[in-house]
């Protein structure tokens, strides 16, 4: 079967995975021990896309956890999904990396780096047939950033020929948990281009906002953006876990989103997003779930597509529906908006459809697209990066005038 193996670096990247295994084991209908308690045979049929199967019937997942210090992995090992993982498969350090990226990349995370490709070979030396890598982490903190690049180009080296894919948490316009975020975020970047293949990106910002404005939370909290964050995540690989009539895998959305290697930056979306109040005032039918799908307000990172062109896009329907209809609609978004197109790659959005609704839906649609209005992010990262750098560049200066 076509494996994929998960790997979650540091407080971000283990809180969205956490939150992730909790909506897999649901869609799969794996209880928090592992015991299949579902009631369709279609829900095991390719379970072993994300999961081993252990003796006793018990389903482990395929994942690898990783931080530098033991918090994050002790709430998660607590946590009601924190029985279901190996236990050999938490590798974590002591001295945490203090949102320094440098440490997570060549001192702290180098120290322990060759401990979790331990863990990753064993895992996928369990696989059939590996299909690629998912990362969740940030790029703001140290060990996502620093550590997790590192280990990106280490799985890189070992395994070139499989897919990597990274849920990269991008620092926020507004929201900054850390001074030190653009430096981070730009030595992180310099890898991601090189060294991933597809690249998510996410912001807290724009999560936030789909928060507030859509869903009508008063005070959200990080567990439900990254229930947001982990929906789309299963979205992205359904096809792949469940029967469909239009199939996709990690490989055929490269193929379909990348028109040139480096630009494999994607803003992902999720449709429908409605507040629990005025849901059963909505009818979910598919013009509503595209229209929903292509609104920016839906888009999880904080750059607007209406300031750039796609390049490519991709959706992948869940639910019963009908592919033509499906193809209809599609069609109708590129016709009403071909100016937001480019006209040198014909035919350029992909559609997918998958049979098995998310859990609660009848229906969804995950988005994915390959906007050049994602140069807003980089380019607010880099004046970030550009003011704090110039400045430490002053302040060096008058030290050493001082000195003279």
């Amino acid at each position: 079967m076509r494996e994929i193996l998960h790997v979650q670096a540091g407080q971000c990247g283990n809180q969205i995975g956490g939150k992730f295994w909790e909506v897999v084991c649901e869609e799969h209908g794996i209880d928090a021990a592992g015991n299949y308690t579902g009631d369709s045979h279609v829900q095991l049929e390719r379970v072993n896309v994300y999961y081993n199967e252990a003796s006793g019937g018990r389903y482990v997942p395929r994942a690898v956890l990783m931080d530098l210090e033991p918090g994050t992995m002790d709430s998660l090992r607590t946590g009601p999904y924190g029985r279901i993982f190996r236990p050999d498969n938490f590798v974590f350090g002591q001295n945490g990396a203090g949102n320094n990226w440098a440490k997570g990349h060549y001192t702290e995370g180098a120290e322990l780096i060759d401990s979790v490709l331990d863990v990753v070979r064993k895992e996928a030396e369990n696989c059939d047939c590996l299909q690629g890598f998912q990362i969740c982490h940030s790029l703001g903190g140290g060990t996502g950033s620093g550590m997790g690049t590192l280990l990106i180009s280490k799985i890189r080296e070992e395994f070139p020929d499989r897919m990597m894919l990274t849920f990269s948490v991008f620092p926020s316009p507004k929201v900054s948990d850390t001074v030190v975020e653009p430096y981070n975020a730009t030595l992180s970047v310099h890898q991601l281009v090189e060294n991933a293949d597809e690249c998510m990106v996410l912001d807290n910002e724009a999560l936030y906002d789909i928060c507030f404005r859509t869903l009508k939370l008063i005070n959200p909290s990080f567990g439900d953006l990254n229930h947001l964050i982990s929906t789309t995540m299963s979205g992205v690989t359904c096809c792949l876990r469940f029967p469909g009539q239009l199939n996709s895998d990690l490989r055929k959305l490269a193929v379909n989103l990348i028109p040139f290697p480096r630009l494999h930056f994607f803003m992902v979306g999720f449709a429908p997003l409605t507040s629990r109040g005025s849901q059963q005032y909505r009818s979910l039918t598919i013009p509503e779930l595209t229209q929903q799908m292509w609104d920016a307000k839906n888009m999880m990172c904080a750059a607007d597509p209406r300031h750039g062109r796609y390049l490519t896009a991709s959706a992948m329907f869940r639910g019963k529906m009908s592919t033509k209809e499906v193809d209809e609609q599609m069609l109708n978004v590129q016709n009403k908006n071909s100016s937001y197109f480019v006209e040198w790659i014909p035919n350029n959005v992909k559609s997918s459809v998958c049979d098995i609704p998310p859990t609660g839906l009848r229906m969804s649609s995950t988005f994915m697209g390959n906007s050049t209005s994602i140069q807003e992010m980089f380019r607010r990262v880099s004046e970030q990066f550009t003011v704090m750098f110039l400045r430490t560049y002053r302040i060096k200066n008058t030290e050493d005038e001082d000195e003279e």
